[in-house]
């Protein structure tokens, strides 16, 4: 199946349809440190939510529930393009910029799935690296070293809001909204993600036998960035203490990111009430929390 994309403007919202249907909104205008690009924080009616989840990724769809609502409210159709990564997308806001990160992985694993020919036709995997296909030639967009390429590919400039940057992002909410392949890929990585780091983590700020709530904030802190390794070491240095480790780190940050951290709480909560968070344990010798 090929796609026909016509695009409308709509005051600042920029539109688009595919083969005559409704238009949806890909994104509204907005203006970021001098830059020029597209914001879309709706959902579009493809949410994650755990419960959805659990029978297919286990308990672990509850441990990213807090990040994904503090990071989109669970939207899997997020996206922005006018910052410096130029294109990130997904419930866990996965960018572009970062050799081997988040978005290059989600998008490699997208490219492998059925309906990847009909929205982008001329990208494949080329040695396991995202490639482009012009006339005969195959010419790799990401490196272990730099995405450059990529986030041209994907958005051309900061300056502008360009046709190829709507048609970009227009393709994966499109895809999301329209294929449940998508939506579990996003989620299944999110979960991927968060059991690579869980090891790396516990070597760094010694984790073994701390609750999967601490956990689970650590987490959140290094996938937002606002904490840098000695603030959380600090905050971890309770003697075993699981609720004060667990107040310390609710406190980094919490005047500046206070709407994040209340979200993560709140989702928290909802689901230690339901007997979903509070239980576990992380073991170093399980590799997994128990």
């Amino acid at each position: 199946m090929s796609f026909t994309i016509t695009l409308s403007v709509n005051g600042s919202n920029h539109l688009a349809s595919f083969n005559g249907a409704a238009p949806f909104i890909v994104g509204r205008r907005t203006t970021y440190l001098g830059n020029t690009g597209l914001m879309n924080l709706r959902n579009m009616g493809a949410v994650f939510t755990p419960e959805a989840y659990e029978s297919s990724l286990g308990w672990w769809a509850n441990f990213i529930a807090p990040t994904a609502k503090a990071e989109s409210g669970g939207s899997l159709t997020v996206l922005n393009t006018y910052d410096r990564a130029k294109f990130t997308f997904s419930f866990m806001q996965y960018a572009a910029h970062v050799p081997n990160g988040d978005f290059v992985l989600f998008f490699r694993k997208l490219l492998q799935l059925p309906a990847a020919a009909s929205y982008f036709p001329d990208l494949s995997l080329s040695n396991g690296r995202i490639a482009r296909r012009t006339g005969n030639t195959t010419v790799p967009l990401e490196s272990s070293t730099s995405t450059q390429a990529l986030m041209d590919y994907l958005n051309p400039t900061l300056s502008a809001i360009e046709p190829a940057e709507i048609i970009n992002a227009a393709k994966f909410i499109h895809w999301a909204v329209n294929d449940p392949a998508h939506r579990q890929l996003q989620i299944t990585s999110a979960v991927e993600h968060f059991k690579k780091q869980m090891p790396l983590y516990d070597k760094r700020y010694n984790m073994n036998g701390m609750s999967d709530r601490v956990c689970l904030v650590v987490c959140d802190i290094r996938h937002q960035g606002r904490a840098k390794s000695d603030v959380i070491v600090k905050a971890l240095n309770t003697g075993g203490d699981n609720e004060k480790a667990l107040n310390n780190l609710l406190a980094i940050g919490a005047v500046k990111f206070k709407t994040r951290i209340d979200t993560l709480t709140a989702e928290m909560k909802r689901l230690t009430d339901a007997g979903k968070l509070g239980k576990r344990l992380w073991s170093r010798a399980a590799g997994d929390f128990v």
